[in-house]
């Protein structure tokens, strides 16, 4: 197992044929696996992530907000119409996937909001200096020595190594902070991308490429979440103790810098909960650290309830069944949806409706019919209306 690669950008134009397996929202969805899939099969040609790839279709790691499994299947079906369009301008031939493959897309185009922007050098040197990290830290040979020389993190600058280092040092720092005078600070998180922006730059510590620590394995970071007694005070939709607050709702929202700055900003309060409670405080490594963050983050992944007969009324009332029937009863334009094969998986159904979407968008086009539109949760209902239709009763 690599638990270290190149950045995410370096991602699209790897051999399609190396083997990084990392699961980490079931067996069958690899992110790493889906950024191969990205760029193999054309999708970089027409949408840039952070900047890297086409400039045609929106950037996908700059999107405004997290995106949940059918937020992104919705979205690739309500946008089918403009990049069918678009690829037969630019004849591009549309990409054929696989469940597998669209699993790994899904996958990787969800954890664009781990990774954050670049900070801003000049604000993280003030930062440095203002909250005080100068007087324990050095870099560049400037600095004090109570505290480790932090010149490392210009190749191992991963959020996750920064959280981890925080966490595991965190009382030793603030008895440290303590004997100084000097108070303990906090971080936004946007605060604590400019610093990491900063040591990186500031070092004179040669790195032929930089490191990142990847997101980790959801069902590692579940078995972390029991073993190291987070649930002890935490739950994940209302499963653990009460202490802390619930953490399936926010891992969706968080990205690996503000898990980091969250798991600094609140040390004190956990650590002052744990030894009231007798717990031992647990040391985390840096790769444990992403393996927790990945569970939190892939609790709300399948976050919109299915429900098949709403699935069904959204199939009539959508216009699907005026192309496609069932068991024989509704149009004559599409397949008969009993009879399909192998919609076993969510997945399958994505694919299904990839790989046909194009055929569909260009009949609604001759045929003047305005191409259905659907919401995540609406998404979700049909996916699991269509899995049901073709199963034997």
């Amino acid at each position: 197992m690599k638990w270290m690669v190149v950045a995410v950008s370096f991602l699209l134009l790897w051999d399609p044929q190396a083997a990084f397996a990392q699961t980490l929202f079931s067996p069958t969805q690899d992110p790493l696996a889906g950024s191969r899939v990205f760029g193999t099969k054309g999708c970089a040609r027409c949408h840039a992530v952070n900047g890297v790839g086409g400039t045609v279709g929106p950037d996908l790691g700059r999107m405004p907000r997290p995106r949940s499994f059918y937020e992104l299947a919705a979205g690739m079906w309500n946008h089918l119409p403009k990049m069918a369009e678009r690829m037969r301008e630019l004849g591009i031939a549309r990409p054929q996937l696989d469940p597998r493959e669209t699993g790994d897309l899904i996958g990787f185009l969800y954890t664009l909001d781990y990774f954050d922007h670049a900070g801003n050098v000049e604000n993280g040197r003030r930062l440095f200096t203002g909250k005080k990290c100068i007087v324990c830290h050095q870099t560049s040979g400037t600095g004090g020595v109570v505290g480790p020389n932090l010149d490392f993190l210009r190749q191992f600058g991963s959020p996750m190594l920064i959280a981890a280092a925080l966490w595991n040092h965190g009382p030793a720092m603030a008895e440290a902070m303590r004997a100084k005078g000097i108070a303990r600070p906090t971080f936004k998180d946007t605060e604590l991308r400019d610093l990491i922006a900063y040591l990186k730059a500031a070092s004179k510590a040669h790195a032929e490429e930089p490191l990142y620590i990847l997101p980790g394995r959801a069902d590692e970071g579940q078995g972390l979440f029991m073993d190291k007694g987070c649930i002890l005070c935490h739950s994940v939709r209302g499963e653990g103790g009460r202490v802390g607050p619930d953490l399936a709702e926010r891992g969706l929202h968080w990205s690996l810098t503000q898990f980091a700055a969250a798991m600094w900003n609140k040390a004190p309060a956990m650590m002052k909960e744990m030894k009231a409670r007798t717990i031992s405080v647990p040391r985390l490594q840096a790769r444990e650290m992403a393996d927790l963050v990945a569970y939190l983050y892939s609790v709300r992944y399948f976050a919109d309830p299915a429900d098949a007969r709403k699935g069904r009324e959204l199939a009539t009332a959508k216009g699907c069944l005026g192309c496609h029937s069932i068991g024989g009863t509704g149009g004559k334009v599409g397949p008969d949806l009993a009879k399909a094969k192998g919609l076993d998986s969510t997945v399958a159904v994505i694919t299904a409706l990839w790989n046909h979407g194009f055929i569909m968008a260009e009949r609604a086009e001759r045929r003047q019919v305005a191409w259905p539109q659907f919401r995540p949760e609406e998404m979700a209902h049909l996916v699991a209306f269509l899995q049901t239709v073709g199963r034997p009763r």
